[in-house]
C-alpha cells in the first residue's frame, strides 16, 4: 500500500538535505579537537539545553512512550519527576567539576582523582555500554520505519529493508557529524527536538477533532477507562511504575545519564561558563517533562479513537525477542493511515529526527571518549593537532561501522538484543559511584575504584537474570523481575560499598596490624 504522495515525499527529502546542510553549516570550522568534541565552547545554552533533550530521545522514545499509555497509562510519568530532580542536582554540584578548566570527557576526573587506570575502566564501561545500546536503538527503531517508508524503498540496492533503515539512519547521521562535530550536533539536536515536540502537540491536538463528541467526550471516556492514572504509591521493586521507582530511581538513573556518561556531559562541557552549564541542565529539566507529558497523551487518545474506528491496516506479525511489541505500531500506524498528506510527511520526519539525534550523538562521544581518554594519552610520540583531528573524524567512521554491525547482529541474535537493552542499567551504577568517589574522597589510588566498578558489574548481572512469581490482582501468578529504574541505584551502592572496603583493607595491610604503646617501647606490660 502507498502512504504517501509527491508532497509527503518532498517534505522528506526536504527536511534530509536541510538537516545535513545545517550541520555542515554549524561545523563547517574545525581546526583541532576543542572545535570538534567541545563546539569552541561558544554554542548557547539554549541551544544546549534543547540539544540535550533531543539526545536522550530516540526513535523509540516516540514510538513507544505513546504504547505505553495506549496499553497502560500515565504511571511513566511518575519517572520523569526524577529526571527533573537529577537535572537541578546536577546543575547545582557537578557543573563546576566539569567546567573547572578544560576536559573532554568526566572520565578526566577520575585520572586526576586516582590514576589512569581508573580513567580508561569506566571509560571502557562507556563505550562498551553505549555501542551496544545505540545499535539497538537504531535496530528497534527500524522496525516501525520500514513500515513508514516501505519495503521498496528500504531494500533497495541490499534487497533487505531493515538493513536500508539502518543504514538511512546511521549513514545520514554520519555526514553531519563527520564534517561538523559535536557543534553540528548540537545545533541539529535542537531543531530536531522542535521537530518532533511538534509532531507530538498537532497529534494531541488532532485526534479530538477525529473522535464523536471532541475533546471533552474523549477525555471522559479516557478518564472512566483509567487511562489517565498518574501516581502509584504502592512501592515494588518490579514494574508498574511507581512513585518511588520514578522519584528515587528515576533520579538515580538520571545522575548517572546525565551526570557520569558522555552522551549528555558532553554538551555540558561545550559550555561557555559554570552559569551557562547550569541553565542548560535547567532548560532541558523544563523541556523533558512536557514532551513526555504530550507523547503519553497521544498514547492515550488514540485508545480512545481506536475503540470507534477500525484500524486501517493490521499489526504486522512480531518475531519473539525483537524488542518490539505490537502496541508499538500503533502511532506508527496512525500517522500512515489517519493523518492528511503533508502533514503525514512531517510526522515521519519527526521519527527520523529522533532517530538521527540519537545516533549522531552517539557517534560524537564515542568518538569523544576513545580519541580524548584513550589514545591521545598512550601516544608516546608527539603529534599535531590537526593529526588528532583527522584521527577524531576517522574514529566517528569506525563507530558508525560498529553501531551498524550491532544493529544488524540484533535481529539475529536474540541475547544480544536482550544483552543490549539492560547494559547500560548494568554499567551506569558503577559510571555514577565512580564519579561520586570523586567528590567523596578528592583523591586516593585506583584499585578501590576498579574494584568497586567491577563488583558493581558483576552484582547487576545477576540481578538482572533474578526472577520470582507473584501473584497478580487477578489471582495470577506472573513473574517478576527488578525493574530497571532500580538498577543504578543499586550498581551506585555496590560500587560505593566495595569501594570503600577494599580502601580499608588496603590502607589496613599498608600499615599493619595496631601495636601496643608499651610493645613499642620494648617493655612488657603488667599481668
Amino acid at each position: 500500500m502507498n502512504y504517501f504522495n509527491a508532497v509527503d515525499w518532498l517534505v522528506i527529502l526536504a527536511y534530509v538535505v536541510g538537516i545535513i546542510g545545517l550541520g555542515v553549516w554549524f561545523g563547517k570550522d574545525q581546526r583541532n579537537t576543542r572545535d570538534y568534541f567541545l563546539g569552541s565552547r561558544n554554542v548557547p545554552w539554549w541551544g544546549i539545553g534543547f540539544s540535550i533533550v533531543a539526545a536522550e530521545t530516540s526513535a523509540l522514545t516516540i514510538i513507544s512512550v505513546p504504547a505505553m499509555a495506549y496499553g497502560g497509562d500515565l504511571t511513566f510519568l511518575q519517572m520523569v519527576f526524577g529526571y527533573v530532580i537529577a537535572r537541578v542536582l546536577l546543575a547545582v554540584v557537578m557543573v563546576p567539576h566539569y567546567l573547572k578548566g578544560e576536559i573532554y570527557s568526566p572520565y578526566q576526573l577520575l585520572e586526576t582523582a586516582f590514576g589512569p587506570s581508573a580513567r580508561r575502566l569506566v571509560g571502557g564501561f562507556f563505550l562498551l555500554s553505549e555501542t551496544l545500546a545505540a545499535g539497538v536503538r537504531v535496530y528497534v527503531a527500524s522496525i516501525p520505519v520500514k513500515l513508514m517508508l516501505g519495503d521498496r524503498l528500504l531494500g533497495w540496492g541490499t534487497g533487505d529493508p531493515i538493513l536500508g533503515a539502518i543504514l538511512l539512519f546511521v549513514i545520514l547521521s554520519l555526514l553531519y557529524t563527520y564534517i561538523g562535530g559535536v557543534k553540528a550536533v548540537i545545533w541539529t539536536d535542537a531543531v530536531q527536538f522542535g521537530l518532533f515536540m511538534a509532531g507530538g502537540v498537532f497529534t494531541l491536538c488532532y485526534i479530538p477533532t477525529m473522535v464523536d463528541g471532541g475533546l471533552p467526550a474523549l477525555w471522559s471516556r479516557a478518564m472512566a477507562e483509567g487511562k489517565l492514572h498518574l501516581v502509584n504509591t504502592e512501592f515494588s521493586l518490579s514494574l508498574p511504575f511507581n512513585l518511588w521507582m520514578g522519584v528515587i530511581g528515576g533520579t538515580f538513573v538520571t545522575l548517572s545519564s546525565h551526570g557520569a556518561e558522555q552522551l549528555i556531559v558532553q554538551r555540558v562541557l561545550a559550555c561557555r561558563t559554570v552559569a551557562d552549564g547550569r541553565k542548560a541542565l535547567l532548560l532541558s529539566a523544563v523541556g523533558v517533562f512536557p514532551l513526555f507529558l504530550v507523547f503519553l497523551l497521544v498514547g492515550a487518545m488514540l485508545w480512545v479513537f481506536y475503540q470507534q474506528t477500525p484500524m486501517a491496516v493490521p499489526i504486522p506479525e512480531i518475531r519473539p525477542g525483537s524488542g518490539i511489541k505490537a502496541n508499538d505500531y500503533i502511532y506508527p500506524i496512525f500517522m500512515m493511515t489517519a493523518v492528511p498528506h503533508v502533514v503525514r510527511g512531517f510526522l515521519i520526519v519527526a521519527i527520523l529526527s529522533a532517530a538521527m539525534s540519537s545516533v549522531s550523538s552517539a557517534l560524537t562521544s564515542l568518538a569523544s571518549v576513545s580519541t580524548m581518554d584513550f589514545v591521545k594519552p598512550l601516544t608516546r610520540r608527539v603529534r599535531s593537532e590537526a593529526f588528532f583531528l583527522r584521527f577524531s573524524k576517522a574514529s566517528t567512521v569506525v563507530w558508525a561501522a560498529l553501531l551498524i554491525l550491532v544493529a544488524s547482529l540484533s535481529r539475529e541474535v536474540e541475547y544480544v538484543l536482550n544483552a543490549a537493552f539492560s547494559l547500560r542499567g548494568l554499567t551506569s551504577g558503577a559510571l555514577l559511584g565512580g564519579l561520586l568517589l570523586v567528590l567523596f574522597w578528592k583523591r586516593g589510588t585506583a584499585l578501590p575504584v576498579v574494584v568497586g566498578t567491577l563488583c558493581s558489574l558483576a552484582v547487576m548481572i545477576g540481578i538482572s537474570q533474578l526472577e520470582w512469581t507473584r501473584i497478580s490482582e487477578a489471582g495470577e501468578p506472573i513473574r517478576a523481575s527488578v525493574g530497571w529504574p532500580w538498577y543504578t541505584l543499586i550498581g551506585t551502592l555496590v560500587t560505593l560499598t566495595m569501594a570503600w572496603l577494599t580502601r580499608s583493607l588496603t590502607r589496613r595491610s599498608k600499615h599493619g596490624p595496631p601495636t601496643d604503646p608499651a610493645d613499642a617501647a620494648g617493655q612488657v606490660p603488667a599481668a
